[in-house]
């Protein structure tokens, strides 16, 4: 599986931002998707996920203000990113993975940064 992001850019404290994910390949079987970050200085985190059923999970850090969805059609991911917050700011990636295997796809980084 393939994984290509877009979105992500430079917004202010409590705007928001969209990232999609767009997966490529076949698709088969019980998976999931979501969304990790890493900040400066810190270790890669996962931001939100969400299986091929629709459950959902999020860091403690963003619940409430950040929404994950997928279109398991056109197999994409969605990140809607609401009252960003300086500590936001992270390169954000796509990942995919199925529910039966260890390994992971993950899509190029995209950066979000969130100023003052």
């Amino acid at each position: 599986v393939q994984l290509q992001a877009s979105g992500g850019g430079l917004v202010q404290a409590g705007g928001s931002l969209r990232l999609s994910c767009a997966a490529s390949g076949i698709i088969f079987g019980d998976n999931i998707m979501g969304w990790y970050r890493r900040a400066p200085g810190k270790e890669r985190e996962l931001v939100a996920g969400i299986l091929s059923g629709g459950t959902t999970e999020y860091a403690d850090s963003v619940k409430g203000r950040f929404t994950i969805s997928r279109d398991g059609a056109k197999n994409t991911v969605s990140l809607q990113m609401n009252s960003l917050k300086l500590e936001d700011t992270a390169v954000y990636y796509c990942n995919f993975r199925y529910l039966w295997s260890a390994q992971n796809s993950w899509g190029q980084g995209t950066q979000v940064t969130v100023s003052s």
